[in-house]
């Protein structure tokens, strides 16, 4: 009799256990869409008691209880009394923490939020560093604007003195990260502008300034962390050290790659050495970017028909548009170096083509105008309208590409004074409003002002 009971009871829990689930599942419904209500009425307050409940007895119902609880938990944190600070910086981390147990699909994104959640608390650069350190190994383009320039900063502190590879390394890492993240935002802005500008949504129209803010604050980025190396990657320094080490890595395609691009960039490359780090490099990897270093070297050397071989190769094995863009835009600086200029403006606009937001193809373009401005005009008028057509470029880059904004309005300011004057006009019996040819290489109709 008594197993008899034994058996009964076990078999009504078993009947009972789907009822206690289902009650459960739908608690959690009702509790969940209680605090989500309360939410997007931004009343947090009021949303805080359902969310923790859902925090506590359904922590796999949805990924937006973290999502959309860690608004709750900071606002708690805001305006949290000193004295209750440590137990809403807890909750934060206990969003975070949680996040990361059930649905760590997107855990580079969630520790750059710790960090930078760290960081703002005035956690110490250790702390910080050991998020920002998971971040990088998970996923270095998850890094923040902020985080990137913090995570170069805190290396650079550390390894300056003990370890320049690390620095470099580093620097050339973290480079790549923020190259990625500008070309992913790129073509998101460009997809939009693609689309009939009259039926664009207010969905796409935000999705546009929120993409060129961003990569305004990656070029931001970019040019500190080229502040930041600056002491420690002038050519004093990068030649000898890139000697030392050729040996040890002239078969490794991946140091050759940033140590030419650095030489590069530091306009180190009238050095012996940079010309056997790119002949290496193209051996090793025989990509489209080496054949464009590679090009380079032999343009310098004068063999122009084998250079143009390699650079047109490197176009043609390219089939990413962004990169191929930027491989057209390095043969136009290269071409302009050599003062090919009409050749070099050709293949800024072949740039254009492949990546029209490319802002610094207008100011080559509009640089290479004012260069030219005594040759291309024969009396003051003439001369100074060059400056027009540069001018027009300059804004035509600082329209396209608001990143480069403070760099264009240099652009701008300078041609903008050089430019024909009312009593230039007068004297030389020229209309405003008239149309002007500009001859010479540049060959191009301006307005004139």
């Amino acid at each position: 009799m008594k197993k008899m009971r034994h058996y009964l009871t076990l078999l009504f829990l078993i009947a009972s256990m789907p009822v206690i689930f289902a009650q459960n599942s739908q608690d959690c419904t009702i509790k969940y869409n209680l605090f989500k209500g309360d939410y997007n009425a931004k009343n947090y307050d009021k949303a805080y008691e359902n969310w923790m409940w859902c925090m506590d007895n359904c922590p796999t119902l949805t990924v937006n209880i973290y999502k959309l609880g860690i608004k709750i938990a900071e606002y708690k944190l805001e305006n949290a009394t000193e004295a209750d600070k440590p137990a809403a910086e807890e909750l934060v981390m206990r969003v975070y923490t949680q996040r990361l147990e059930h649905y760590p699909k997107d855990k580079a994104d969630i520790y750059d939020d710790i960090a930078t959640f760290k960081r703002e608390q005035g956690a110490s650069d250790d702390e910080v560093y050991e998020w920002l350190e998971k971040t990088f190994e998970e996923d270095p383009t998850a890094l923040s604007a902020k985080n990137i320039y913090k995570y170069f900063d805190i290396i650079l502190v550390k390894y300056k003195d003990t370890d320049t590879q690390k620095v470099f390394d580093t620097y050339d890492e973290v480079g790549e990260a923020l190259e990625q993240k500008k070309q992913d935002y790129t073509k998101t802005i460009e997809a939009i502008n693609a689309k009939d500008s009259t039926t664009l949504s207010s969905k796409d129209v935000k999705k546009r300034k929120v993409s060129q803010q961003i990569i305004t604050n990656l070029t931001i980025v970019e040019g500190g962390l080229d502040q930041k190396l600056a002491a420690i990657s002038t050519c004093e320094r990068l030649i000898p050290f890139n000697r030392k080490n050729f040996e040890a890595h002239k078969t490794d395609a991946l140091w050759l790659k940033r140590a030419v691009s650095r030489m590069y960039n530091k306009e180190c490359t009238e050095d012996p050495l940079y010309d056997q780090l790119v002949e290496a490099y193209v051996h090793a990897d025989p990509s489209p970017q080496a054949s464009v270093f590679y090009a380079g070297i032999l343009l310098k050397n004068g063999e122009t028909n084998k250079a143009m071989e390699y650079f047109k190769r490197a176009v043609e094995q390219e089939t990413d548009d962004y990169k191929k863009a930027g491989y057209l835009y390095k043969i136009a600086v290269n071409l302009n170096k050599k003062g090919r200029k009409s050749e070099a403006r050709n293949y800024a606009y072949q740039a254009l083509e492949f990546q029209p937001t490319m802002g610094r193809a207008y100011l080559l373009i509009a640089s290479m105008y004012a260069s030219s401005a005594n040759s291309c005009g024969d009396d003051v008028v003439s001369k100074r309208m060059v400056y027009v057509a540069a001018l027009n470029k300059a804004r035509k880059a600082k329209s396209v590409d608001p990143s480069i904004s403070s760099v264009a309005n240099k652009y701008i300011n300078s041609y903008s004074k050089n430019i024909p004057t009312t009593k230039d006009l007068f004297v030389a019996g020229v209309k405003s409003g008239s149309s002007h040819k500009i001859g010479c290489w540049i060959n191009e109709t301006v307005r004139v002002p």
